[in-house]
């Protein structure tokens, strides 16, 4: 498995686990206080840094396990970095006028915060997907 397939591969695990660990905090709140009202922002904090912490780390340790070799980039890798990214991005585009929209309603912040956390968990988990695809079965290029 290339380098930078292993990487995509951290990464969308790193965004579901730390997606789920912010649920798994955030909802049992639910059972004594409406979901607005909850105490999210802890949560959410902890979590996304928690997932990039544990994301650099494992790319430092993965990388010093490579091979040199292995860890230099060629056209078709960068092509399927460039598909991921534009691939993902959608979601955060969505995300943002959404977040936008509920903006403009005067939704609670806790929607909008929400909304953008998942718009970015989705984002990476696209792109990863969209990479870890391109790297086993190839993709289109136009």
């Amino acid at each position: 498995m290339p380098h930078h397939e292993k990487s995509a591969w951290i990464m969308g695990i790193l965004a579901l686990l730390g997606y789920l660990s912010y649920l798994l905090l955030v909802l049992p709140q639910t059972a004594r206080t409406p979901l607005p009202e909850v105490e999210y922002v802890p949560a959410m904090l902890c979590t996304i840094g928690g997932a990039i912490i544990v994301a650099i780390l494992l790319n430092i340790t993965m990388s010093a396990l490579t091979p040199r070799a292995e860890l230099q980039r060629d056209s078709r890798d960068r092509e399927i970095s460039r598909f991921g990214e534009y691939t993902g991005q959608a979601f955060v585009v969505i995300g943002a006028v959404g977040a936008l929209l509920l903006a403009i309603l005067r939704v609670d912040q806790f929607w909008i915060a929400n909304l953008v956390y998942l718009a970015f968990v989705l984002s990476a988990l696209l792109s990863s997907i969209a990479k870890i695809v391109g790297y086993r079965r190839g993709f289109q290029t136009w």
